[in-house]
């Protein structure tokens, strides 16, 4: 892999992680289109996932210091049941990386890929515009009933080409919750289970299936984590500002042409 190939494949990490577009099927499509064999090169994407992990931390770093502070006071309070209700959300995503972790693996390197990957995007599509045109009330604490439904959609966005953010962010919106609450809580929710599937990753010998060299490692981190840090910002002012239908046409649009390219 050239630097270049890793700043590039870094940038559309970093910037899809947080938008609601797909990080895999775009990942997916810019394999596609620079002839990368990305599946080959476990470390790379560990490097990436790894960055933008560390961005959501920089970003909500106010957020996650007051969950740790609440965590260590006394008594039952406020951090606690926050924290509480991002592991019942946890859970879902957790069976799923246990149970069909290598069966999603397996899917990512199908024949039929770009077309899983388009028809997730158009559903991505039309979740978001669900959630743009939809006037739920705006409950602004998440329960733990919607942070166990948000957790199941978290794990349903295993499939690629369904976004993660997008998914979680739309089904928080259409149970009422109010927009600002669910974009942080959406973020929040994934830092366990992408450290977890990190970890899962070097356990299954991420470090031994790499043939690249370590400037394209730093190179495509460094870009990940930039791109990351202001992609994060930017989707929680865009999510509190209701502006989700332009993401459900972009995902429409990519998502004809992903089909397309498959079938013609």
């Amino acid at each position: 892999m050239e630097t270049i190939e890793a700043i590039s494949l870094g940038a559309v990490q970093g910037l899809t992680e947080f938008l609601p577009v797909s990080s895999s099927g775009h990942l997916q499509l810019a394999k596609e289109l620079m002839g990368v064999e990305l599946e080959n090169n476990l470390l790379f994407d560990i490097t990436l996932h790894a960055a933008t992990v560390l961005s959501t931390i920089v970003v909500l770093w106010s957020e996650i210091w007051g969950l740790v502070k609440g965590l260590f006071s006394r008594g039952y309070n406020d951090e606690k049941r926050y924290i509480l209700k991002l592991v019942v959300s946890m859970l879902p995503i957790g069976v799923v990386g246990l149970l069909l972790r290598h069966d999603i693996d397996a899917m990512l390197a199908s024949e039929y890929i770009m077309l899983i990957v388009g028809g997730m995007l158009l559903l991505t599509a039309a979740l978001l515009a669900f959630a743009f045109y939809a006037r739920p009330r705006q409950k602004q604490t998440i329960s733990y009933r919607d942070a166990f439904v948000i957790g199941t959609a978290q794990a349903v966005a295993s499939m690629p080409g369904l976004s993660r953010s997008g998914t979680t962010i739309a089904t928080g919106i259409l149970l009422g919750n109010a927009k600002a609450a669910v974009a942080t809580f959406s973020f929040l929710m994934v830092l366990a289970p992408i450290m977890g599937q990190l970890l899962l990753d070097v356990a299954d010998g991420g470090f031994a299936t790499s043939n690249i060299g370590t400037m394209p490692l730093v190179a495509g981190f460094l870009t990940s984590f930039i791109v990351g840090c202001f992609a994060c910002r930017f989707m929680i002012n865009m999510v509190k500002r209701g502006k989700l239908i332009w993401f459900a046409l972009y995902c429409a649009i990519v998502g004809a042409v992903a089909i397309g390219s498959y079938l013609f």
